[in-house]
């Protein structure tokens, strides 16, 4: 039972993972196609890191790797980070990642622990 739940914890990181990584990649394009794009140059910068790194993490959870928590830890501080930058804009794309962001750090951190 328990060998399944942990591969049932693992689909649902790995999913919020992709989730995240779709969540922030739309987000900074949004952010680019915004007239002041300058406004937004923090945002689509941690976007694209978040984006990165999550999907990074998705790949080490599903190989099961031997560093999957280190990454676990990583995705968990940038999606956090992401979403302090992205509750701060207003528009909607930035907050519905700001949610997505955080559903996904606390899925990570649990991952981790």
């Amino acid at each position: 039972m328990e060998a399944m739940q942990l591969n049932q914890d693992v689909s649902q990181c790995v999913a919020a993972c992709h989730a995240c990584a779709a969540a922030c990649n739309a987000c900074a394009a949004a952010c680019l196609a915004a007239p002041d794009v300058e406004a937004m140059r923090a945002c689509v910068a941690i976007t694209i890191d978040c984006a990165q790194l999550c999907e990074l993490t998705a790949g080490m959870l599903a190989r099961s790797s031997a560093v999957a928590g280190v990454t676990c830890l990583a995705c968990s501080s940038a999606c956090t980070t992401c979403a302090q930058e992205c509750v701060r804009h207003s528009n909607a794309h930035c907050q519905q990642c700001a949610a997505v962001c955080r559903k996904c750090a606390q899925l990570c951190a649990q991952m981790a622990s």
